[in-house]
């Protein structure tokens, strides 16, 4: 089992809302089926984008209520990007987006080698002026962190202003990669599970979160 450096658990942030944790588990459960899967997923991941976006920063703007004129505060939306790690990625995008509908979506296509566990890139595609934008990196699972390590190592060549990663699970080897690739990137997360296996699968885990989303396991 590998051990957590405490500089590394620093930059994880723990979402241990109660609603949260319920979804969790019952998503782990083997017998839970594809249809359900799917929307405790959407579920999930609506409630954690609250907290990703915890320190977006507002902007003061003018508006009418039924009864005067008032200032209120807005984010602006469309200076976040989505990015999703594919396929799984995808598996969270309806249910950050039904919260910050006016993001914009980026995707990264990389397929993880059997052999080396290496992260292979085979599609990247982003919005435009990226340097203007805060980018949120979605991926159901942050296992080995190769893949996402190589993930946002390519959305670096785009200057954004700021990168965030959030998934459902990870564990000690996944964070450790990942802060010692990207020490800048905060990853948050509903579980710190226990290690991987020799396979590369985070253990309790879930299985493979996209065969599970999209029912090819």
């Amino acid at each position: 089992m590998t051990t957590l450096d405490p500089a590394a658990r620093a930059q994880v942030h723990l979402i241990d809302h109660p609603l949260v944790q319920h979804k969790l588990t019952l998503m782990r459960k083997k017998d839970a089926s594809t249809s359900s899967f799917r929307r405790l997923l959407n579920e999930l991941a609506s409630l954690m984008i609250y907290e990703v976006c915890r320190d977006m920063p507002l902007q003061d703007v003018q508006i009418e209520t039924p009864l005067e004129t008032m200032t209120g505060r807005v984010i602006d939306g469309k200076k976040l990007v989505f990015a999703s790690i594919l396929r799984a990625g995808n598996g969270i995008l309806d249910g950050v987006l039904s919260v910050v509908p006016g993001a914009r979506v980026g995707h990264i296509g990389l397929y993880r080698d059997p052999q080396t566990l290496q992260a292979v890139e085979y599609y990247f595609k982003m919005p435009k002026a990226m340097n203007e934008r805060d980018v949120i990196v979605v991926d159901p699972m942050l296992a080995t962190g190769n893949s996402a390590a190589a993930a946002i190592a390519r959305l670096k060549q785009c200057q954004p202003r700021s990168i965030k990663f959030l998934c459902l699970l990870t564990c000690p080897e996944g964070i450790h990669t990942l802060h010692r690739e990207h020490p800048d990137v905060p990853i948050y997360t509903a579980a710190i599970d226990r290690e991987l296996n020799d396979h590369g699968y985070i253990l309790p885990g879930l299985g493979d979160a996209g065969d599970r989303i999209f029912g090819t396991q």
